[in-house]
Order: structure tokens, then C-alpha cells, then sequence
């Protein structure tokens, strides 16, 4: 693509688009990580099965909200990437508070005492917005 082909318009418009989308992402993802620590924080020690149901649900709804309200004509690639970036964005939100707080922080991909459903909380958080679009 060049400037001789495409107007500079649909460059500076292609680049707030991509702008809003980031901006998009990491808010509703950033919705979700309230209610999943918070879920995982309270309910883990009483029910873990009960957290997990919430969490999921918590993920599900925060993807139906992201892609009825942000991106309704998305691709299932479109889904996949959001699904992606939100992955990346918790692991490294526990990271960094497990470097900031100076011990371990679960809270948003649950306990590695429980392996299989912190495995399912790294595919919910990938595919929850690819199952709403």
C-alpha cells in the first residue's frame, strides 16, 4: 500500500480504528480481571466449583458485551485475537503483581493446586469471545 493508491485519510482513520480496538480489548478485559479476582478471592476457599461456574460466566459475559458492543460484523479470527490478547494481558497482570506483592498471585488464572481448572480458565479466557462471535 502506498499513498499513490490509498488516501491519507483511510491511513490516519485505519490507525484510530486500530487505537479504539487496543483500547476496546484491554477495557473489557479489564472488566472481566475485576470480577474474575474478586470471584477467585472470595468464593475459591468456600467452593472452587462454584468460583469456576461464576468465572466462566464472568468471561462470557464480558466477551457478549465486548463483541455485541464493540464489534458485531467480527470475524471468528477477530474473536481469536481478542481471546489471545486477553491471555497475554492476565498472565502478565499475575506476573507482574506476583513480582509486585512479592509472593504467588492466582487470582485471575486460578491456583496451580487445581491444574485442570486452571487449565480451562487459560482456554475460557482465549475462546470466551470466539464462542459470542
Amino acid at each position: 500500500m502506498t499513498t499513490i493508491t490509498h488516501s491519507t485519510e483511510q491511513f490516519s482513520t485505519t490507525a484510530r480504528h486500530r487505537a479504539t480496538a487496543a483500547l476496546m480489548i484491554v477495557l473489557f478485559w479489564a472488566a472481566a480481571a475485576i470480577v474474575v479476582a474478586t470471584v477467585h478471592t472470595m468464593l475459591d476457599s468456600r467452593s472452587p466449583s462454584a468460583a469456576a461456574v461464576v468465572t466462566f460466566a464472568a468471561l462470557f459475559i464480558s466477551a457478549y458485551a465486548y463483541t455485541r458492543m464493540y464489534a458485531p460484523q467480527s470475524s471468528i479470527s477477530h474473536a481469536l485475537g481478542v481471546g489471545i490478547a486477553w491471555l497475554l494481558l492476565t498472565i502478565v497482570t499475575e506476573i507482574a503483581l506476583s513480582a509486585y506483592t512479592g509472593h504467588d498471585w492466582y487470582a485471575l488464572l486460578g491456583s496451580p493446586d487445581r491444574p485442570l481448572l486452571r487449565n480451562l480458565f487459560l482456554f475460557g479466557w482465549i475462546f470466551a469471545p470466539a464462542m459470542t462471535a
